[in-house]
């Protein structure tokens, strides 16, 4: 009897432990899914505050390279900030949110709408017509000189066209300019060595072949005061190459939302990224060259009359396509009867072509074109603002494109940086 009831006690205790664990099973089960939801909460809430900061942070016009504290109207361990700062020749919005002691961080490259309708083409007002001749093709909005357009004739060839526009023309007034901000930017990229910030880590190419930098890290920057040839190497994100002399691109780099900075930048034939590059002197792209968006080639700086001992061109070579935006920035003179940007037939550029100086165009923009000045040589003469079988067509432009900041443009984003 006595064992019996032995027996029964250690069942009986047997059962409670059970119960026990059971009961505490469940209670740390609950705790954790508890815990878990909480958690999930604030990872669902800090990437709508995020995503809040960025757009928010566009609405605004704050100053470049402010921070932006952004109220939340909420418990108060929830903090929102953001900052505005420019990558290239485009704007760069940072935010970042905290929840309590989780922090989540991200960083979109931000550029202008396009107007309604589109623009195809400013050509500023100097006094002169602008005069067609071959295939030329406008479609789209275009800005002209108050002398209007006609027909020309070079070596021969007449306009073989129906239409000098196929869109609507209006008088072109005041030039559009770019940012404010973006020409101090411009000019310090070129003008001021990158070394000189105190936020970089300096980056040996030559020990590192392969190298991705996020942008929400310190930038790395590849510097020599000689000409870098970028050849077998891969280098993406948040990273500048700068050289004194030149910087040469080979069809066996791959990069991806870098900058290059050089007074002279070659870019080689078959090569294929998405960066952008600023030079002072010249920049020149072979034949076959594909650049994807959003990528921009800038020559900066301004025209000089009879200088011998320096280029000052941006060539884009015969079977190239550019998605982005190309810019030739500085001042001309009167007599200016050289080509600074030069794009050759069979060259198509999806996105926008901004020249304050002489463009020569002989290729295919499917976008906007702002020009001081058209030029044509042909035949050993120069003709002052002639287009010769160039193409302009705003109407063949996806609508979602954002490019250059230009006049106070609503902005919008690019793409979600990394």
């Amino acid at each position: 009897m006595k064992r019996l009831k032995a027996g029964a006690l250690q069942l009986v205790t047997f059962i409670i432990v059970v119960i026990a664990l059971l009961l505490s099973s469940f209670l740390i089960l609950t705790h954790v899914h508890k815990q878990f939801r909480l958690q999930t909460s604030h990872v669902i809430e800090s990437v709508r505050l995020v995503d809040q900061g960025v757009f928010y942070t566009l609405s605004q016009s704050n100053k470049i390279a402010d921070t932006l504290t952004i109220p939340v109207f909420d418990e108060d361990y929830k903090s929102l900030k953001s900052k505005t700062s420019f990558w290239g020749v485009f704007e760069q919005v940072y935010a970042e949110v905290q929840i309590k002691n989780k922090t989540l961080k991200k960083t979109a490259l931000v550029g202008s709408q396009q107007t309604n309708p589109k623009t195809a083409l400013f050509l500023k007002d100097n006094n002169r017509p602008l005069v067609i001749v071959g295939h030329t093709e406008i479609n789209g909005l275009a800005y002209l000189p108050k002398r209007g357009i006609k027909s020309g004739n070079i070596s021969g060839h007449s306009y073989y066209g129906t239409q000098h526009v196929n869109g609507i023309i209006k008088e072109s007034q005041k030039f559009p300019m770019l940012d404010v901000s973006l020409q101090k930017h411009i000019n310090a990229l070129v003008e001021l060595p990158i070394g000189n910030q105190k936020e970089v880590d300096y980056l040996d190419i030559n020990a590192n072949r392969k190298t991705v930098n996020s942008f929400s890290t310190k930038l790395k920057l590849v510097y020599s005061d000689k000409t870098i040839v970028l050849s077998e190497i891969e280098l993406s994100g948040h990273v500048i190459i700068q050289s004194d002399i030149k910087i040469i691109v080979e069809e066996t780099s791959k990069l991806v939302d870098v900058i290059l900075i050089a007074p002279s930048i070659e870019i080689k034939k078959n090569v294929e990224g998405t960066f952008q590059a600023f030079a002072t002197n010249k920049i020149s792209v072979s034949e076959n060259v594909k650049l994807d968006y959003p990528s921009a080639l800038v020559l900066y700086g301004d025209y000089k009359k009879n200088d011998l001992y320096q280029e000052h061109i941006l060539e884009i070579n015969a079977n190239t396509q550019i998605k982005g935006s190309v810019l030739c920035i500085g001042n001309t003179t009167p007599d200016n009867y050289d080509s600074q940007l030069k794009i050759d037939a069979n060259v198509v550029i999806e996105g926008e072509v901004y020249c304050e100086q002489n463009l020569e165009l002989k290729g295919t923009v499917y976008g906007s074109v702002y020009t001081n000045n058209f030029i044509v040589k042909e035949g050993g003469t120069t003709y002052q603002n002639h287009l010769y079988n160039g193409k302009v067509n705003s109407k063949e432009l996806t609508k979602h494109y954002v490019g250059l900041v230009l006049d106070n443009r609503p902005k919008q984003i690019m793409k979600w940086l990394y």
